[in-house]
């Protein structure tokens, strides 16, 4: 009998440390964040499947929710009326567990969205040259801000003001014009191991002390 209870208190032991394990390695949220055409919707559904995540857009999350395009949000409620209800999704998704969120172009405006993202997972700045940029997203008329005589221009005017908020939350930065989708994808995996054993290392030491 106490062979057995000892055996049972073993196996238990085993299990709960096999639990917490798993939850050690189980991947943390990642947040796209970038400027339009950086290619964040089309690398995050890729890097959720690599990873057996979720994939959200927030975009696409913020149409759902009010049964309009982006276009038309802008349209009637203006670009302040499509940040509020922005913020609200990001506030509301960025509480989830387990997902890739690819965020739109001006997420990091607001400080709140800064803080929700910088503080509930890994933020991944994805960036591209003006040229590249601009090959992707010239003949898409869902960009709002682009409609303009100047996309162009518009495009390095948005990139000139929000390149250091990217930066100031972004915990690993790629170039998404250099590498193919497949390459982009390997890229970012390897940065996140990388990264992952960065902050365990850091808990190491910070536990040391």
């Amino acid at each position: 009998t106490y062979v057995f209870a000892a055996t049972l208190v073993i196996i238990g032991e085993i299990v709960a440390v096999a639990s917490i394990s798993s939850e050690m390695k189980r991947p943390r949220n990642l947040f796209l964040i970038g400027p339009m055409g950086a290619g964040k919707t089309t690398i995050g559904r890729h890097l959720a499947r690599a990873l057996a995540l979720e994939f959200i857009d927030s975009d696409h999350e913020i149409e759902r929710r009010t049964g309009a395009n982006i276009p038309w949000i802008f349209d009637i409620e203006g670009e302040a009326g499509f940040r509020r209800r922005e913020t609200e999704a990001v506030e509301d998704l960025t509480q989830r567990n387990g997902i890739v969120l690819a965020t739109g172009g001006g997420v990091v405006l607001s400080e709140l969205n800064r803080a929700c993202l910088q503080e509930r997972g890994v933020v991944i700045y994805l960036y591209a040259s003006i040229d590249k940029l601009f090959q992707r997203t010239a003949k898409d008329p869902n960009r709002p801000l682009l409609q303009t005589e100047d996309p162009r221009g518009r495009l390095q005017t948005l990139l000139a003001q929000r390149d250091p908020l990217y930066r100031e939350v972004a915990d690993i930065i790629i170039d998404t014009g250099e590498h193919t989708l497949r390459g982009t994808v390997d890229l970012i995996l390897e940065e996140l191991s990388r990264f992952n054993c960065s902050e365990a290392d850091r808990g190491n030491s910070t536990s040391l002390d």
